[in-house]
Formats: C-alpha cells, sequence, structure tokens
C-alpha cells in the first residue's frame, strides 16, 4: 500500500514538474515576443520617416493595390482562426482535429505567402526594386521581415504536424503548439498594423 502511495507521488511530482517546465517555456516565450515587438516597432518607426523619399520613383499610391493585399490579409486572418480550432481539438485531446487544423493553417499560410513572393516579383520585375529608393527600401525590409517569420512559422508548423503524428498530444508537444500559437497569432496582429499603417493609409 505504501509502495503504491510513493508511486503515485513520484508520478504526480513528474507531472507538475513538467507543468511547471511548460509554464517556464512559456513565459520564456512572451519575452521573446516583447523583443520581437521592438524589433518591428523600429521597422515601422523606419518606414514612417522614409515613406516620402521616393527619390523620383513610385510611391505608395503607384505602387499598391489594395484589392490584392486585401486578399492577403484574410487568409493570414483565417489561418489564425483555424490554427485556435486546433488549439480546442488539443483541449479535448483529438489528435485528428489538430492534425486537421494544423494542415488547414499551413496551406492558408503558405498562399499568403505565395501571394507576397507574387507581390515582390512583380514589383522587382517593373524595376520598383528595394534599391530603387529609400521608401523601397523600408517597404521591403518591413514586409519581407514580416514574411520571414511567417516562414518560420510554416516551417514550426510542418514540424509539429510530424511531431503530433508520430508522438500524439504529449506534453512537450503541447507546450510547442502554446508558443507557436502565442507566436502565429503576433504575426496576425502584426500585420494587421501592416495593412492599416503601409497599405490602406498608404492609398488615401
Amino acid at each position: 500500500m505504501s509502495n503504491i502511495v510513493i508511486e503515485k507521488d513520484i508520478a504526480h511530482s513528474h507531472e507538475q514538474g513538467h507543468e511547471d517546465s511548460g509554464s517556464l517555456t512559456v513565459f520564456g516565450f512572451w519575452v521573446y515576443l516583447m523583443t520581437d515587438c521592438i524589433l518591428f516597432a523600429t521597422l515601422f518607426a523606419g518606414y514612417a520617416v522614409l515613406r516620402d523619399s521616393v527619390a523620383g520613383g513610385p510611391s505608395t499610391v503607384d505602387i499598391f493595390e489594395l484589392p490584392y493585399v486585401l486578399t492577403e490579409t484574410m487568409l493570414l486572418l483565417f489561418s489564425s482562426i483555424t490554427y485556435g480550432y486546433a488549439m480546442l481539438a488539443m483541449n479535448r485531446d483529438d489528435t485528428s482535429g489538430v492534425l486537421r487544423w494544423l494542415g488547414l493553417t499551413f496551406v492558408l499560410g503558405l498562399g499568403f505567402i505565395a501571394m507576397e513572393i507574387n507581390e515582390f516579383h512583380h514589383l522587382i520585375e517593373q524595376g520598383h526594386g528595394p534599391d530603387r529608393s529609400a521608401f523601397l527600401t523600408a517597404f521591403f525590409t518591413l514586409v519581407g521581415t514580416h514574411g520571414a517569420h511567417v516562414l518560420t512559422g510554416l516551417a514550426w508548423i510542418a514540424v509539429l504536424i510530424g511531431q503530433v503524428y508520430f508522438r500524439g498530444l504529449t506534453t512537450t508537444n503541447a507546450t510547442r503548439l502554446s508558443c507557436l500559437s502565442l507566436f502565429w497569432h503576433f504575426l496576425d496582429v502584426v500585420w494587421i498594423c501592416v495593412f492599416t499603417v503601409v497599405y490602406i493609409l498608404g492609398v488615401l
């Protein structure tokens, strides 16, 4: 009887240890996101200063196609919703649901990146690359940095799909899914700021 109690205490201690470790990991990831906020704040400030430095080249009104970017935005917004459903499935311990919603999130995020790359290719093809003016340098840097973060998130989603598929919804995978959730929703918020400050204000 005493052995059973001891084993239960040990199991509880291990479980508690995993929970504490997961909480510390999530907290540490919040700290990382704060540093990313500083990065993007700096890029937004740089863009605001250089927005009118077109050096005789195209301005915001000349190159931005709002309906196209609105489609990009909707893809990323919907990907944030589908990731939310993946987290709900995780809370229900529904492995197949998590995989299904993560897969859909990946597809939507990939669509966003494909449209952004196409936009960049179109601008460079027209001679409106980042070396054309200070404005375009700031634009490509800000939007490109966000795109690089989305690509990182997509790679992370792909890895997690594999880990959940082969190992299930372990405590470690649950913590990783929670951290990625913070990251993905953070990118969504940053893009809303990009869409508003860069694109909407740029065509007014």
